[in-house]
């Protein structure tokens, strides 16, 4: 690139000890929208994580040995931070990521703020065990005490707001990070190292060291120094890091994908289950691991839903990201586009019916958007079960509508994938409601809604959708090690 390309370009920093340090390498992050390259990243590697390590390890000491209600009002401070910028990150997140300025807006950014206020509350309220034993004149408690150096390890999909689900519980517990975020995503975490002084947090404290996983995740990973990991993202990539970790006996978390069924009963109220399914399907370009992508409906309905729920679709408008009015914005990168694309080929290959979007319709985009990534809200019906469409998580704007008879076969067919995250069912029977939740091999159910999260309760999934659970007191759990205390009197 010219002198002059290169000065427009962002670029990023690692934030290492509460410093800004320069990098010798770096990677392009492109603008899905437009498909130009906006930013570089560092191309961090086991010297820059070496070195993150070392910050966080020299600064655990005095950040562990702090009341939780210290902590607590640091965590309070930062959020007030985000907060007060909202709009600039909004923006930030909205640019880098492809999403619609209107998510950025009201779910990520909003719930970065949240997830600080969230724990800044929580771990004021744990309590430990204590059990007594009079015959033996013994009495038990238990004590939690932070772990050392996390690895927080978080996706492209919801860049702010996953990381900060991360770092908050770490912080809280009064361990310290090293964050690295996705390579793609990287701009919003570092606006956010520039308010941590600022919120009162010690340098050391949270360092993030930018990169690939190849190269600084593989060393965050392999670090002896790191006691945890915590990592959102591909199954593919958490089965490297549960290989890598093993030596070292490390403590994981993993929060992996969805290939999430929504059941719709011939009685359920379709004027709330399509707009909300459509949303589900289709929110942030369908690039959320709790995404409906396999829609089951009863045959009586089937139809009805099909024509309905195709409408609902096509009003949804495809465009720049910056724009108020679009709901759907470009996905990632052009790589992750094609790969979408390539799934509803596949599945017009198998013999499956493409009712709407991708190849059927045309996208119009605004001349400055033509090169961007863009996708329109796909539907696709008569998939089989065991096509790839209906069984891999695509992760885009796509969804396969089929239909079903009875209550048992469909639980059977929505337990038939090697995922488990979460579902949802649609049903005006109460009880049916409960049986079907109940047998649903799934680590989250939400029946006649979609996406309402109380973050007390535990969040994960099951099968290949990742190993343990994060919420106020899993999260508590996972970042404390626990000890039993007996005392003979």
């Amino acid at each position: 690139p010219t002198m002059a390309h290169s000065q427009a370009l962002l670029v990023l920093e690692n934030f290492i000890g509460g410093k800004f340090v320069p990098c010798s390498s770096y990677i392009d992050s492109y603008n899905p929208s437009t498909g130009d390259v906006y930013c570089r990243v560092p191309d961090s590697g086991k010297e820059e994580v070496e070195a993150a390590v070392k910050a966080a390890k020299d600064a655990f000491p005095v950040w562990s040995s702090k009341s939780p209600l210290e902590r607590s009002q640091i965590l309070n401070k930062l959020a007030d931070l985000i907060e007060h910028d909202l709009e600039e990150f909004a923006q930030a997140e909205s640019k880098d990521q492809g999403k619609t300025i209107t998510f950025a807006r009201t779910v990520d950014i909003p719930r970065a703020v949240h997830n600080f206020r969230f724990f800044a509350s929580s771990i004021l309220h744990h309590v430990t065990e204590c059990t007594e034993m009079p015959a033996m004149g013994c009495v038990h408690y238990t004590s939690r005490t932070p772990v050392g150096v996390a690895g927080l390890i978080s996706p492209w999909n919801l860049p702010l707001y996953l990381l900060t689900w991360k770092i908050a519980p770490a912080i809280a517990c009064g361990n310290t990070v090293v964050a690295k975020p996705s390579e793609m995503t990287s701009v919003t975490a570092w606006m956010m190292c520039k308010l941590l002084g600022k919120a009162g947090v010690p340098p050391g404290v949270v360092n993030v060291v930018f990169g690939t996983g190849v190269k600084a995740g593989e060393a965050l990973v392999c670090h002896p120094d790191v006691p945890l990991i915590s990592f959102t993202g591909s199954t593919l990539t958490a089965q490297r890091i549960t290989e890598r970790s093993a030596p070292h006996c490390k403590r994981l978390s993993l929060e992996l994908g969805g290939k999430n069924p929504a059941i719709i009963f011939d009685d359920a109220d379709l004027s709330q289950c399509i707009p909300t399914t459509v949303r589900s399907s289709f929110a942030n370009q369908g690039e959320i691991c709790l995404c409906t992508s396999r829609i089951f409906v009863q045959r009586g309905i089937y139809s009805e839903f099909l024509k309905r729920f195709v409408a609902e679709a096509k009003k949804w408008k495809t465009g720049n990201p910056s724009d108020p009015t679009v709901d759907v914005g470009a996905l990632i990168s052009k790589e992750h586009l094609e790969k979408v694309r390539n799934y509803v080929k596949k599945a017009q290959a198998e013999g499956a019916r493409v009712l709407c979007g991708e190849g059927v319709d045309p996208v119009a985009l605004p001349p400055g958007n033509q090169k961007g990534y863009f996708m329109l809200p796909t539907v696709i019906a008569e998939v089989k079960d065991e096509s790839c469409c209906m069984q891999e998580e695509i992760f885009g704007p796509v969804t396969c509508v089929v239909a079903f008879d009875t209550e048992e076969e469909v639980i059977k067919r929505a337990n038939s994938v090697k995922y488990g995250l979460a579902a949802t069912v649609w049903s005006s029977n109460v009880g049916r409601v409960h049986r079907v939740a109940h047998r649903l091999q799934s680590g989250l159910v939400w029946t006649n809604c979609w996406l309402v999260r109380d973050l007390n309760l535990p969040f994960g999934g099951m099968k290949a959708s990742g190993i343990g659970r994060e919420g106020a007191k899993d999260s508590y759990e996972f970042f404390t090690e626990v000890k039993t205390i007996t005392i003979k009197h």
